[in-house]
């Protein structure tokens, strides 16, 4: 996996070091992808940039939640391993993203020493809070933990008691805070392909299901945020063996009276990404919406961590030219 480096800063001048910068690899997914890339229909988002992240350091990989900062300068990623990293996003003049320089990656701290066993440590959703408070929810023990800052130890929220009867390894990966700052979750599956995901809300230091949203295909949640506008944007996946992953994100009005019946912002043909599964929602100096995704690349070396960006096309607005194909 070696990257080609920018140019080092001068000493002590960047904390994340030179940014890795994007080499492109023979891999099936990429080759395809401009065959692959062409829109299923004409779709609000386009896609405005693909970034192939490669940093040589242990536990680099994994990634299942994303944090953009609010001018897209920076992010902090987390791994399904415990693991977080905190990066510098460096763009070039039409905002594509040229070059990353991150900072170490560190693993997140339990609230005592051995209270997590190796195989409870499955770390998936990652919300932050204007005030640096962070969240993470654990699928595989089906718990949020709070943090006030990553770099310090984990405090578990009390969990719903629906949370003992998810389904192990397929339970909270979304998370997201909304607008009033509550905590809104919901699982990977249902339990069953009739019965819609129910999501849950987190205020007053308890979790109330708010609303429930309908399983009409086989598309799974496992990345959500609120974007600056105060809606609520879902990433969602699709996996075929043959065909590999499809992508999809909708986006809603949801608080705590419920959630409305959403629109869809773009869906990817299968094969034209790999595995995405964080979402940041954040808007872009030109005033649109954008959206950040990150993938997982299931620490193979058929995958690569892949970072696409897509901006929203609203009413009388020309957006963006695609970048390759647009879904």
């Amino acid at each position: 996996r070696a990257a080609t480096s920018a140019a080092p800063a001068a000493p002590g001048t960047d904390p994340f070091g030179p940014a890795q910068t994007m080499r492109r690899r023979p891999v099936l997914g990429l080759i395809l992808a401009g065959w692959l890339g062409a829109p299923l229909i004409a779709q609000p988002a386009v896609e405005a940039g693909r970034f192939v992240w490669e940093f040589e350091a242990e536990g680099f990989g994994g990634f299942s939640g994303l944090e953009v900062s609010a001018d897209g300068a920076s992010l902090t990623a987390l791994s399904d391993r415990g693991r977080y990293l905190r990066a510098r996003i460096e763009r070039d003049r039409a905002g594509r993203i040229s070059g990353i320089a991150a900072g170490p990656v560190r693993a997140l701290i339990p609230p005592a020493p051995g209270a997590w066993a190796a195989y409870e440590i499955d770390s998936e959703g990652l919300a932050i809070g204007p005030d640096g408070t962070a969240y993470v929810s654990f699928e595989g023990i089906h718990t949020v933990f709070r943090f006030a800052d990553l770099d310090q130890p984990a405090m578990a929220l009390p969990r719903h008691r629906d949370f003992a009867g998810m389904i192990a390894n397929a339970s909270l990966e979304a998370l997201a805070i909304g607008p009033e700052g509550a905590l809104y979750t919901l699982p990977e599956r249902s339990g069953h392909l009739a019965r819609p995901f129910p999501i849950y809300r987190y205020a007053d230091g308890a979790w109330h299901k708010v609303a429930t949203l309908a399983r009409r295909d086989d598309f799974l949640p496992v990345g959500a945020d609120f974007g600056p506008d105060g809606l609520f944007y879902l990433l969602e996946r699709r996996f075929s063996l043959i065909r590999g992953f499809a992508s999809r994100v909708r986006r809603f009005r949801l608080d705590a009276g419920g959630i409305d019946g959403g629109e869809v912002l773009f869906e990817s043909r299968a094969g034209r990404y790999y595995d995405l599964e964080g979402l940041s929602v954040w808007r872009d100096a030109e005033g649109r919406i954008r959206l950040t995704m990150i993938s997982d690349d299931n620490f193979s070396f058929l995958q690569s961590t892949e970072i696409v960006e897509y901006v929203v096309r609203e009413d009388g607005d020309d957006g963006v030219a695609p970048e390759g194909a647009g879904g």
